[in-house]
């Protein structure tokens, strides 16, 4: 085969070498041998239980499954090394131990083929933990070459369409899925030990509600009904608080129909939690814990890495008001500016777009707080205290209703969570749901619509609850020191190959 000027195998050549495999797999089939009819394979170990178990296995036989990765043909020996869902280990095959035949189909073998291996444990001269082969089983036929062989690992677009492959060939993508297990699995952990319910609530809705974000919509052919898949969990969360359960919580995933970039995916998953009798600052003290100890498990340290910049999770967390926030990194005090007319004018001169509806005081101030300090928040920092234009859920404050009692919380710049003493009055929610649908009316698409049997709810009696929302594709991210979201994906939305200009 020829080699093109970058030393990368032809697609070509891609075509040649499918079709000698094909002609591999007809010559097996033709002797009975096809591995695609085999349907069970008895394992006894992994390669982490060979080598972590060695003293105790050395000299014994052992049955071993893998991907092939590599081979050494040494006349009538070889080397080949198996690649399981534990890591690597080698094996010896020689003419001696498996017969001139079964040692001529062996070498036949291709890189990514998936074979059985029976033998006894040892080491080589070097030292590498090893198994002698005695028999080998072919259980199943790669009939296209790993990538590497003539894409190389360089082509992200590639690895995020056919994960599968990447998995294979880049072992620490692995372990930053092994991770995301373990992440979900503390934080399971942490709240059912608080006395948290794990509940599952639908995805498809009438309503588009609990969050501001444009949602998917689809349709539902026997009830003839355009429904929304869930942009949040949190109203069907607060109804279960309604129906007399303490503290309820949902893992789930979450569609929003908005941009893609590193930090967003348009489907993503989500942790929210609601305690009765509890608010905004108990919720602060739970986020410090779960991230804490998801550090703890997955890292073995609160003090981390990302993207080169030194993170402390272990220490009390800053907090700050919004407004204390703006005037410590613009200077501008909006405890001094009262009116909209007063926000407006000085959006304007600092240059600061306002888009059409968000002609408030509330609003303003949010969108100060874009431009001139959530990139600079990034030790861990609870921004708390939000206006009431761009909190509908949380409650008031009830010394200065233009403000609720909400906080997000900010790592290296980025937002990780969102958590609010929960609003529980039907008339003041009401009125905001009325807020939102003018809003979407004047088209602002995000905005939310009326719920009326979430009112019904809450005239039912919705007792004081604290609630949280933490990204947990963004606490993966930050805990494996992974740039985009699409590296904690294991399937991330892709744009189809044929669309793409």
């Amino acid at each position: 085969m020829n080699e093109n000027e970058n030393n990368e195998i032809t697609e070509q050549d891609v075509n040649h070498l499918m079709q000698i495999r094909r002609e591999k797999l007809e010559e097996l089939t033709k002797n009975n041998k096809n591995p695609f009819e085999i349907t069970k394979f008895d394992r006894t170990h992994t390669s982490k239980d060979v080598k972590t178990n060695y003293e105790a296995l050395e000299g014994k036989d052992v049955t071993v499954a893998g991907r092939i990765m590599s081979k050494r043909i040494m006349g009538k020996a070889s080397f080949c090394t198996i690649q399981d869902s534990q890591g690597t280990i080698q094996s010896y095959v020689s003419t001696n131990d498996l017969g001139e035949e079964n040692y001529k189909e062996f070498k036949t073998y291709d890189v990514g083929d998936i074979i059985g291996i029976t033998g006894f444990v040892f080491k080589t001269r070097t030292e590498e933990i090893s198994v002698h082969a005695k028999e080998i089983t072919l259980l199943s036929k790669s009939l296209r070459p790993l990538p590497e062989k003539f894409h190389g690992l360089k082509d992200m677009d590639l690895r995020y369409r056919q994960r599968y492959v990447d998995l294979i060939v880049n072992p620490e993508v692995k372990e930053t899925f092994i991770k995301r297990s373990q992440i979900i699995s503390e934080i399971r952990r942490i709240l059912d030990e608080k006395g948290y319910l794990e509940v599952e609530t639908p995805i498809l809705n009438t309503i588009s509600g609990g969050a501001t974000a444009r949602p998917f919509i689809t349709h539902h052919n026997t009830l003839d009904l355009d429904m929304y898949l869930r942009i949040a969990t949190e109203l069907n969360l607060k109804r279960l608080i309604v129906g007399g359960y303490d503290k309820v919580y949902e893992i789930g995933r979450i569609f929003r129909n908005e941009g893609m970039d590193i930090r967003h995916n348009p489907e993503f998953t989500s942790i929210e939690l609601y305690s009765a009798f509890e608010d905004y600052n108990d919720m602060m003290n739970i986020t410090e814990e779960i991230f804490r100890r998801c550090a703890e498990k997955v890292c073995g340290t609160t003090k981390i890495t990302y993207q080169g910049t030194e993170i402390d999770l272990g220490t009390k967390w800053k907090r700050i008001t919004m407004i204390d926030s703006i005037k410590e990194a613009c200077g501008v005090d909006f405890n001094t500016i009262n009116t909209d007319e007063e926000a407006i004018a000085l959006a304007k001169e600092r240059n600061i777009e306002i888009p059409s509806g968000k002609e408030t005081r509330g609003n303003i101030i949010s969108l100060f707080f874009d431009e001139y300090v959530e990139k600079t928040l990034i030790q861990p920092t609870f921004v708390y205290d939000y206006p009431v234009e761009v909190s509908p859920l949380a409650k008031k404050k009830k010394e200065d209703p233009r403000i609720t009692q909400r906080f997000e919380a900010f790592i290296c710049g980025r937002e990780y969570g969102n958590a609010f003493s929960e609003l529980n009055d039907p008339i003041d929610q009401y009125q905001r749901f009325k807020d939102e649908i003018a809003a979407r009316e004047n088209g602002d698409d995000e905005a939310g619509m009326m719920d009326e049997d979430f009112i019904n709810a809450l005239e039912i009696g919705l007792p004081p609850t604290g609630g949280l929302g933490i990204g947990i594709d963004r606490l993966i991210m930050l805990l494996t020191d992974s740039a985009s979201i699409r590296d904690v994906l294991l399937f991330p939305t892709m744009k189809p190959l044929s669309d793409r200009q």
